[in-house]
């Protein structure tokens, strides 16, 4: 089979010679309009007047709208409304789009935009959550609280008890595409979308939606982005309904495409939190009961940040088994970019605050964290029944055991021992170590959205071509579906072509997120492969007077008794006897059910789980540090592809490790983002990869019934990168004798800030 195979990128060699076409690479006609926003220059407010005279007088200018002149409001958001593509007046953040503006080239429309003479009654905006919680600004009448037993009692009756709050910041998507939309008139009104978007079919819905056309006059195709990470998930409605606009309106092609700066500006980022924690426990470490409190700042308008809000409270527990636990979250409304989808979708903060608990914990009790943190584990399948604060029983917790075989491969112990001896003779460079466990769960927490289509074709000479509604960012998703048809039918993976995600040939599909895609759009494809071969075994059996079940698909043969025939012959066999060889495929995941507003049911399918062993040096006079070794072990399930998830476990700790790091998101007392370019925002570097990096796949096949048994990778190994910001604490906490109350991002100035306080 195919499958289980570590085979290459199935556009690696367009990628490393510069020849995959992005948006901005297809060809356009003569005439093409190119499209920039004008945008606000404050926070909060109103617009009391607006003069674009010389923004439409400006060379290249082909029209220019405000809000007014657009068809509808052309709402944008992907949820509940709130987000006009252009204000009507009222201003919720600085860089809110208030014009339009169509030119003959990208360069002249960003030159016109700035001329827009506007004046406001500006407001004082509310930019904290802090300020947020004081003028009860925020989305939801009140907080959302889920609660498990009785944690309020079982932290007072306990032995010992930690508290802290701490602050977590967010992080810009930086993907190394910005967000971009072409939109091509056809006749009779249709319009052809290109957008570089994880949602083909929101984009669709949207364009639809604002020129008040049917949904099939609207195609939208996404062969590929240069990443997403979230990021474009909804934050490019703006750009394709903006072009669906102008192309209606001018009957000519509108292109759009942010530069870094205006991205930045514009797009919503991970929502930041507060998170405020109290947790009671015993001498072994073993938690008797916490309580969380966990502050989103969510932006101007609500965008993705209730399921986001969710999704932490879902991961409060990562792998630890909580008797007693009360859950509060509050989605607050500030005069900020509205924050959106990132990998991990909210899980990573819910993750932070437990493994802060832990090491907290051990602190105390002066033990090793990894102690605490097995006596709290989720019990392997056999054991006691346990269940999430949520009430989903843990069916399937490998922890003990994969943290185990890290523990003895990373040479934990050792280690371990030898810092400590570093550490006693070395009075300025200190060195952390840090083992922490990932439970991540698998499954969009909306549950319409866990359902997939796809469309194969085998055609008579044996090639087969297929389409689904999942998109490729660079993350393999296409190779890996390649390798699930070619395994369907027996056939090498060079045989299948798998098409640019199209809305025309796949309708309703849902986002390329939740780390789902090889899931929902893998299983859909083999549904339907399975489909074409079962017609196929049938109309050979018949000829061969067999019986079907003794057709073989395999090695790019079909076996029929003891004669064999190339899979191309038998694909014409088959179209000659005029047997269907196109199918449709559908896939809806089983089991899940959810009631979001008491915080029960069974949100997952399953959890993919991980652990991950980072070690670091600071220098304590400058906060500076390296990473010097990190080795991740990580639950993959039956890999579909052990390369291609192996680079995605990579690239995940290094990005997790960045977010709670280097990756620093700054606005001033105005509310303008400081850092909006690579000159002062700072994502990883090469040289920040730690010297020595292991990572390595647990042999583990997935419990449940999933595509060839394998598990999702997108998001679960962001996480790792959690075990540098506790390594970086433990390397901290041996200047003083108090625990290091470390906020992240842990850049150098708050490495040195929290260093400096223990020493004095």
């Amino acid at each position: 089979m195919s499958v289980h195979k570590s085979l290459k990128h199935d556009a690696a060699e367009l990628h490393v010679s510069g020849t995959a076409r992005y948006i901005d690479d297809i060809p356009v006609p003569a005439g093409t309009l190119h499209l920039a926003f004008g945008t606000a220059t404050i926070a909060r407010g109103q617009v009391t007047s607006m003069d674009l005279a010389d923004v439409v007088a400006a060379d290249g200018v082909v029209r220019v709208w405000s809000a007014d002149d657009l068809p509808t409001d052309c709402d944008c958001s992907p949820s509940i409304g709130d987000e006009p593509m252009l204000s009507k007046g009222s201003v919720h953040f600085m860089g809110q789009p208030l014009f339009l503006v169509a030119a003959t080239s990208h360069l002249a429309a960003r030159k016109a935009a700035r001329l827009g003479k506007i004046t406001y009654s500006e407001e004082t905006p509310i930019l904290t959550v802090d300020e947020a919680m004081a003028a009860n600004s925020r989305f939801e009448d009140g907080p959302v609280v889920w609660t498990k037993g009785d944690a309020p009692t079982a932290i007072a009756d306990a032995p010992h008890v930690v508290e802290d709050t701490f602050d977590l910041g967010g992080q810009e998507h930086f993907y190394l595409e910005g967000q971009a939309a072409l939109v091509f008139p056809q006749e009779g009104g249709d319009l052809t979308v290109h957008s570089s978007t994880q949602h083909p079919t929101e984009i669709q819905h949207k364009v639809a939606h604002a020129l008040h056309i049917p949904m099939h006059s609207v195609k939208v195709e996404v062969r590929r982005m240069g990443g997403g990470f979230g990021g474009k998930e909804s934050q490019g409605n703006y750009l394709a309904v903006a072009c669906a606009v102008v192309a209606s309106a001018l009957n000519k092609p509108a292109k759009m495409r942010y530069d870094r700066d205006d991205d930045m500006v514009i797009t919503g980022k991970r929502h930041d939190f507060k998170i405020s924690y109290r947790a009671g426990f015993d001498e072994t470490g073993k938690l008797l009961g916490v309580d969380f409190s966990h502050l989103v700042r969510c932006g101007w308008s609500a965008d993705l940040s209730l399921p986001v809000g969710d999704r932490a409270m879902l991961h409060a527990d990562n792998a630890y088994n909580l008797p007693h636990a009360r859950i509060e979250s509050h989605r607050l409304k500030t005069n900020t970019q509205s924050n959106t989808a990132y990998r991990g979708f909210g899980g990573p903060q819910g993750i932070v605050g437990i493994e802060r608990v832990m090491d907290h914990i051990a602190h105390v009790l002066g033990k090793d964290p990894l102690d605490v943190r097995k006596v709290n584990f989720y019990l392997p399948p056999g054991g006691e029944e346990q269940t999430t604060p949520y009430g989903q029983v843990i069916e399937d917790s490998v922890i003990h055991d994969l943290v185990d075989q890290l523990e003895t491969s990373s040479d934990y112990a050792a280690r371990k021992a030898a810092i400590a001896d570093w550490n006693a003779k070395n009075p300025v460079i200190k060195k952390g170590i840090a083992l922490t466990p990932v439970k991540f769960g698998i499954s969009f927490t909306l549950t319409h959205l866990n359902q997939a289509g796809a469309l194969v074709h085998v055609y008579q000479d044996g090639s087969i071509a297929m389409n689904h509604g999942g998109t490729e960012m660079g993350q393999g998703l296409f190779q890996k579906v390649a390798q699930v048809a070619a395994s369907g039918f027996g056939v090498p993976v060079e045989m299948v072509r798998i098409t640019a995600t199209d809305t025309a040939k796949v309708p309703n599909t849902s986002a390329t997120a939740a780390s789902s895609g090889a899931d929902l759009n893998g299983m859909a494809v083999k549904i339907a492969c399975d489909t074409i071969r079962e017609r196929m075994a049938e109309k050979l059996a018949e000829l061969h007077q067999a019986a079907p079940e003794d057709v073989i698909f395999a090695d790019g043969k079909v076996r029929i008794g003891g004669e064999e025939m190339p899979f191309a012959k038998a694909a014409e066999i088959c179209y000659v006897n005029r047997v269907s060889l196109s199918s449709t495929g559908f896939y809806k995941t089983p089991k899940i059910t959810w009631d979001r507003v008491n915080g029960t049911g069974r949100p997952f399918f399953y959890f993919a789980y991980g652990a991950a062993c980072s070690e670091v040096a600071i220098d304590t006079l400058t906060g500076e540090y390296r990473i010097l070794r990190a080795d991740v072990l990580h639950d993959c399930g039956a890999s579909l592809n052990p390369a291609l998830d192996k680079g995605q476990i990579e690239g995940a700790f290094v990005q997790g490790a960045g977010w709670l790091t280097t990756e620093e998101l700054v606005w001033d007392a105005k509310g303008r983002l400081r850092t909006h370019a690579p000159s002062t925002y700072k994502i990883p570097a090469a040289s920040d990869m730690p010297e020595i990096f292991n990572v390595a796949l647990y042999e583990n096949e997935n419990a449940e019934d999933t595509i060839y048994r394998s598990k999702a990778v997108g998001e679960p190994p962001f996480n790792h990168g959690i075990s540098v910001w506790l390594a970086l604490s433990d390397a901290i906490a041996t200047c003083g004798s108090d625990y290091p109350s470390l906020d992240a991002p842990a850049t150098p100035e708050r490495v040195l800030m929290a260093t400096s306080k223990l020493q004095t």
